[in-house]
């Protein structure tokens, strides 16, 4: 079962955004990495997930995406392709992950992350 592991906030003002949501909200955040400020909510004993806040691309410069972890990023794409989803970004290789972006056959976008 794929599990929402977080979320990414896209922005084409992300320091703006970072500072919005961490006085508003208290999130704290890790100094950016790739244009990416990785979010803290909140405690780890209370629910609730963590994300980040990125410099939107072209493809996403603005809005909000859940990541969704998979145990294989190559057989999750290829089912959701077979079921009417649209790869936005093909699988990408981090240092500790692989990721990908898609839109589900209604419009809603959503990232698939496979650890390594």
């Amino acid at each position: 079962m794929g599990r929402v592991i977080g979320f990414e906030l896209s922005s084409q003002e992300p320091e703006k955004a970072v500072k919005f949501y961490s006085e508003v909200f208290g999130w704290e955040f890790a100094d950016p990495h790739w244009d990416y400020w990785a979010a803290t909510t909140g405690k780890d004993e209370k629910e609730g997930i963590n994300g980040g806040i990125g410099k939107g691309p072209n493809d996403h410069p603005h809005g909000t995406r859940i990541q969704i972890e998979v145990i294989s990023i190559d057989e999750a794409i290829a089912k959701a392709k077979s079921n009417g989803a649209m790869v936005v970004r093909d699988k990408m290789e981090f240092d500790d992950f692989y990721l990908a972006y898609m839109v589900d056959p209604t419009g809603i976008g959503f990232g698939l992350i496979q650890k390594k």
